[in-house]
């Protein structure tokens, strides 16, 4: 089975590749996770390294992994757009929708019970119309094809950062994530 979706998954990123979408397909983890973490798109560290969440934003990211008691290898980590924007710039509209389709295919193959968005980019594709300030830490069902799929919005690490009022505010919000999990599985 992990087989299967790793050959899967491997099929998505040549895709990716062929197409001349990106370069490379920043992903990392677990092909079998609970948890799917989507952020908006690679920074410098991430560029160089062709993985995600590995500056700054990552180590912070790891810190709240910790003391949620979880590992990098126990989740499964992307981001919307797969390569960085020039200047580090948002991702602009055009370029979230060209990746849509991939995300939307690693997400059918992995099956997560929980997809946390980080960041505002990566919510508004869930979550339409919804301001992250308003539903941030709060988890909504919404349909996924023919599943339901449980969409925790939190603010990027790297907001945080550089915003030490939101600090204490994500911790908060990341602390709850395995409480979520645990009501999940007990209601199926």
């Amino acid at each position: 089975m992990a087989d299967d979706k790793q050959i899967l998954l491997d099929r998505v990123k040549r895709e990716i590749i062929d197409k001349n979408i990106c370069p490379d397909l920043a992903a990392q983890g677990n092909i079998n996770a609970e948890i799917v973490f989507i952020g908006e798109a690679p920074g410098k560290n991430e560029d160089e390294q062709g993985l995600p969440f590995v500056g700054a934003a990552g180590k912070f990211l790891n810190e709240m992994l910790a003391q949620a008691g979880m590992q990098r290898s126990d989740v499964y980590i992307t981001n919307i757009v797969k390569y960085r924007p020039p200047n580090n710039r948002d991702p602009e509209p055009d370029e979230k929708k060209a990746f849509w389709p991939y995300l939307l295919k690693q997400l059918q193959i992995i099956k997560p019970k929980v997809v946390i968005t980080l960041g505002r980019h990566s919510m508004e594709y869930f979550l339409p119309g919804m301001r992250i300030s308003a539903i941030h830490g709060q988890p909504k069902r919404i349909a996924f094809g023919k599943e339901k799929l449980v969409i925790i919005p939190l603010f990027h690490p790297a907001a945080a950062l550089y915003n030490g009022s939101l600090r204490q505010t994500l911790i908060d919000d990341f602390m709850n994530v395995p409480t979520i999990i645990e009501k999940i599985k007990t209601e199926k």
